[in-house]
């Protein structure tokens, strides 16, 4: 796709006019005057002379350069001003809720302390002003969205033009230098919206509470948490351009875990995300890499700080356990540099910090025994494995977590880059073999880009790594779905730091790699209509899947099958279905053919709806009906035929149903075989036509004035003949427009055939009923015991015969 149709398709419409003219940019370049081929003619390089030049220096550097970056100056601006109108509502309700606090201690009085001052807002007042601070966020958050990918896609604008230029005219000017000064001096792309984020965060936090009677004096959670716990990981790679959005998304649910104590406003512009470095371990075999990535499973050991190390951090020591159910459990204990070193071969056993853990909080206390376990459970791993440090990994983490909740953990690891850390080989060692770390690294204190290490021993990883802690509570967070299965982030299961860093940057020495290795150069980028179609047909696998199942299941279990098979889709009520149908079958085993079983839960609520069960439940409500309601299905009120009539399918946030289809551009390409198999229906529905209508034209004649069944029954067919031409023709044009439209709909109309079937066997009926008692009546006159017996008729056929 050309950049003038992506610049077109990235534009917010409100803000059209303030975007860079890149087709002006290209008219005063004259694209169409030069060939792609830079050794242009003589004739079209004389054309393009200093004036030219200087008008499109002028138009790019000064002009459009100047625009853009006022604008993008001049929107932030206003952005943080409409958040401190924000903070300042806020503000006033938090003020007047002290003051009433306060006053509750004393005599308030109705509307107002007792000092006379502001008036305390009413209930339903705050409620307003809160629904209204969140719909102003939500607006902030969003024109804050659109701002970056306006100050991103005018950037690549300017880069393009100037490209451009120095292709056709790069035989006599240049104009990327220059261009390059000028968005140094006016880094309209470089903003920090970091610090914004952190505010419209808090005041979200604070909205949140209010809104929906969350507590707000909730003890600030620690990320440090000791101990054990069990976790589902689930890991996104998301690329750069879409961070933003993702933090956007996230910080509406869960407030962003500030590393300080100090409050939103101070921490702004002053304490970024913190850097985080981590050590991983593993010997000159690799042990710990191929358990990991050939068993999908396995241990690993990291020191882990945040910051630089000559401030002194605390430093992790963390075992990380990783099952093949994607479950994980770490085992970890803080200590400080000065230890680690004696504590690696096996010289100190963290006597000084567990005695002092046991002198505050007990011998026998819980603390002091993990401390002891973690303590021996990693030195014992240490030694057994022979562990070195090996990768370093050095990133800047964005951190969201509800205070004191932890049962969602997010975290979002930005500028992501690997370092040798290893003493392998003895010549030329990259980490000093008497130290646990490179002093080159943390005595100069180096920061990313790590511009100063040699080319071999390091390398950046392109993306931003997104993962998702959740504890094993068995609840379902929708908005985490969302984010899951939206086109901002690739799904990379097992994804793991240690083994990216160390398949990239030992890759001779190890003989197996990860499976993510080849996408590294490629787009993880999706559309977002694409990505919302691959969702639903995941999904509808899935349902399809688990209904194959409860198929199986309600047709009974094989004589083969056990008791205790288990779904393979993972299904909690077919697992229950099975347990129950074996319950059952043992129960009348042992009472005999001729027990009766009590209704479980599962029949006396099965009749109720519900769309998102994928058990036996609800997909027993979508099975297709039979007889005549699988006919007439659209006069069926069954669950099949509402679906069928299918309304408008309910769409995900921030999805809008398309004005038309990408299959219906272009143009129309339709196969003779279509047209001819619509024009071959036809034919045969006007063939019908003219065989009813001769028929009934053929007993229309034969029937004679008196023959009044016969002359009515004519008029039947002759009617069946007009409805079956008429609804052939009217068949024939419907099909055709669907044709043109490309439609997807079914061509089915199988109402015509029977109307006209019954209609034809109504008439027969009618004709041999109708017949038959004629023949009945004919009978008794020629009795002559019977009334009506014509006598005189009688007398002249006898004279007539003698």
């Amino acid at each position: 796709m050309k950049f003038g149709r992506t610049l077109q398709l990235s534009t917010y419409e409100p803000w059209k006019e303030y975007y860079i003219e890149y087709a002006k940019l290209k008219k005063l370049l004259r694209e169409d005057e030069t060939s792609d081929n830079v050794q242009s003619s003589s004739k079209n390089a004389d054309q393009w002379t200093e004036k030219d030049e200087e008008a499109f220096v002028e138009e790019l550097v000064n002009v459009q350069l100047e625009k853009v970056h006022k604008f993008h100056k001049d929107t932030y601006e206003a952005l943080r001003e409409r958040t401190t109108g924000c903070e300042t509502k806020l503000d006033e309700i938090a003020a007047a809720e002290k003051a009433a606090s306060g006053d509750a201690q004393g005599k308030p009085a109705e509307g107002s302390n007792s000092n006379g001052k502001k008036k305390v807002p009413s209930e339903e007042e705050k409620q307003k002003t809160l629904k209204e601070v969140e719909a102003e966020l939500d607006q902030i958050t969003k024109e804050t969205n659109e701002l970056e990918k306006y100050s991103r896609v005018n950037y690549t604008g300017f880069l393009k033009a100037a490209k451009k230029h120095d292709r056709k005219r790069g035989t006599a000017y240049r104009v990327r230098p220059l261009l390059q000064v000028r968005l140094a001096a006016l880094p309209f792309n470089k903003e920090d919206y970091s610090p914004l984020i952190f505010r419209l965060s808090a005041m979200y936090g604070f909205v949140r509470q209010h809104l929906n009677g969350g507590d707000a004096s909730t003890a600030k959670a620690s990320e440090n948490q000791e101990g054990k716990e069990e976790y589902k990981s689930h890991k996104f790679w998301v690329h750069p351009e879409n961070l933003l959005e993702i933090k956007t998304m996230i910080m509406r649910r869960l407030p962003v875990l500030v590393y300080n104590p100090q409050t939103s406003r101070v921490a702004e512009g002053a304490h970024p995300d913190p850097s985080i470095t981590s050590i991983y371990f593993d010997n000159p075999d690799f042990t710990l890499y191929s358990d990991k990535i050939e068993k999908s499973a396995g241990s690993s050991l990291r020191l882990r700080w945040y910051g630089q190390l000559d401030d002194k951090p605390e430093i992790f020591l963390e075992k990380k356990t990783v099952t093949e159910q994607e479950t994980s459990s770490e085992s970890r204990f803080a200590t400080k540099d000065k230890y680690i070193q004696r504590f690696l071969k096996n010289e100190y056993h963290m006597e000084k910090q567990i005695t002092k853990l046991e002198e505050r909080a007990g011998a026998q206390s819980t603390e002091a025994k993990k401390m002891r376990a973690s303590v021996e459970e990693i030195q014992n791993f240490i030694t057994e494995h022979e562990l070195q440090p090996v990768v370093r990994a050095n990133y800047t983490r964005t951190a969201f977590q509800i205070p004191g909740d932890d049962h969602v953990r997010v975290s979002l690891d930005t500028d992501l880059a690997f370092i040798r850390e290893d003493a392998f080989d003895i010549d030329r060692p990259c980490r000093d073999p008497d130290t646990w770390h490179r002093a080159d690294i943390d005595n100069n204190k180096l920061e990313y880009p790590f511009s100063s290490i040699r080319k071999g021993e390091i390398t950046r990883f392109p993306f931003a790594v997104l993962e998702f802690k959740i504890k094993n509570t068995g609840k379902k967070n929708e908005w985490l779905e969302d984010i899951m299965n939206s086109h901002l982030v690739k799904a990379a299961p097992r994804f793991s730091k240690f083994i990216h860093g160390v398949a990239t940057l030992f890759d001779d020495g190890v003989n197996i790699f990860p499976f993510w290795l080849s996408e590294m150069e490629t787009d993880i980028r999706r559309d977002p209509q694409q990505a919302f179609e691959e969702e639903q047909a995941r999904r509808q696998k899935e349902r399809d899947d688990e209904f194959a199942v409860g198929s199986l299941l309600r047709s009974g279990l094989s004589p083969k099958s056990k008791p205790g098979i288990i779904s393979p889709v993972g299904s909690p009520m077919l697992a229950d279905t099975i347990k129950r149908d074996a319950s059952i079958a043992e129960a009348t085993s042992r009472l005999g053919t001729s027990a009766v079983v009590e209704p479980t839960q599962l029949n006396e609520t099965a009749g109720e709806p519900d769309e998102d069960e994928t058990g036996i439940q609800g997909n027993r409500a979508t099975d297709p009906p039979r007889g005549l309601k699988n006919i007439f299905h659209t006069f069926s009120t069954s669950k099949f035929a509402q679906s069928r009539r299918a309304g408008k399918t309910r769409l995900p946030p921030g999805v809008v149903e398309p004005t038309f289809w990408i299959k219906d551009q272009g143009p129309l390409k339709v196969e003779g075989k279509v047209w001819l198999a619509n024009q071959r229906t036809y034919i045969k529905w006007q063939h019908v036509s003219v065989l009813l209508a001769g028929l009934s034209l053929g007993l229309y004649n034969a029937a004679g004035k008196d023959n009044n069944i016969a002359r009515g029954l004519a008029v039947v067919y002759t009617v069946v003949a007009l409805f079956t031409a008429a609804w052939g023709y009217g068949v024939y044009m419907w099909r055709t427009r669907l044709i043109e439209r490309r439609s997807g709909n079914d061509f089915d109309a199988i109402t015509g055939p029977i109307v006209v079937c019954i209609g034809l066997i109504v008439a027969l009926v009618l004709n041999f009923v109708f017949k038959y008692n004629q023949a009945m009546l004919d009978r008794d006159h020629q009795d002559p015991n019977h009334p009506g017996y014509n006598h005189t008729s009688q007398y002249g056929l006898q004279k007539m015969l003698s």
